[in-house]
């Protein structure tokens, strides 16, 4: 069963990330620059929390607030949902779908950033598996030509 190190050996494990010092309106500028919907917060080598465009949206444009002095810390999701390399595709599919996040940082057991998945790499992994899928129902149905 494929899991989520399949992905990050595919990818890569190179992730965009921010201090929760930093101020919005550098945060949103990197995501800009490196077309990103979200950054991992990081302080002292830990994760401690997602920066997103919904956060963005809800809480500094929602909440009227000033993106060159609020910073990252103050708007960031600080209860980041994270998952292992050995986590199943499905379960981080799963995962996604029940709480409704598109990023989710994989960690090792020690709790080091070790990737990224986001919900464009959980949907390109659903689309390789049903083509292999239907590939193998076409010649099991039809036979190989």
């Amino acid at each position: 069963m494929p899991t989520v190190a399949d992905i990050i050996s595919k990818k890569g494990s190179m992730v965009h990330s921010t201090s929760p010092d930093a101020t919005v309106l550098e945060a949103t500028n990197k995501m800009n620059q490196h077309k990103l919907g979200a950054l991992v917060v990081m302080a002292d080598g830990a994760v401690v929390g997602m920066f997103t465009e919904r956060d963005v949206l809800r809480r500094v444009v929602g909440e009227q607030r000033d993106p060159a002095t609020t910073t990252v810390g103050e708007v960031m999701t600080a209860d980041v949902i994270t998952c292992t390399p050995q986590t199943d595709m499905d379960d981080v599919s799963a995962i996604m779908q029940q709480k409704r996040v598109r990023h989710v940082p994989v960690c090792c057991d020690q709790g080091k950033l070790m990737g990224l998945v986001s919900i464009g790499d959980v949907n390109a992994y659903h689309v390789v598996h049903q083509e292999a899928t239907i590939e193998y129902l076409n010649e099991y149905i039809y036979g190989r030509a």
